[in-house]
């Protein structure tokens, strides 16, 4: 595992977003939703999440996620994700969101 250092670290933006709408994604090379979520004062981004093992689009609905929201936009297939959805690999590699205990405001940051 590499060290990085405190200043590292600050220069990644994670942000607190909640889901607004959760769209099929049969182009992506593996199993996919496309998600709108909003990001607060940033505005309202989209991305994809290979998180169909664990969740059905109806409950993502209206979930807090967390996602790093300063990387440059990714072109994935016809669609150009701009930013990423943060998760863990579970004991079968799906993803399992990262998501919050409580609510906070939509573009909270990581402290």
């Amino acid at each position: 595992m590499e060290e990085i250092t405190w200043n590292d670290f600050e220069k990644v933006e994670l942000r607190a977003g909640t889901v607004l709408g959760v769209f099929d994604f049969p182009e992506a090379r593996k199993p996919a939703y496309k998600l709108k979520v909003d990001f607060g004062d940033l505005g309202i981004k989209m991305s994809s999440a290979q998180v169909t093992k664990h969740y059905s689009k109806e409950e993502l609905i209206g979930q807090q996620i967390v996602g790093v929201v300063n990387f440059p936009k990714k072109q994935i297939g016809k669609f150009m994700s701009e930013f990423l959805v943060t998760g863990f690999a579970d004991e079968h590699g799906d993803i399992v969101l990262t998501t919050l205990n409580g609510t906070v405001p939509n573009g909270s940051k990581m402290m």
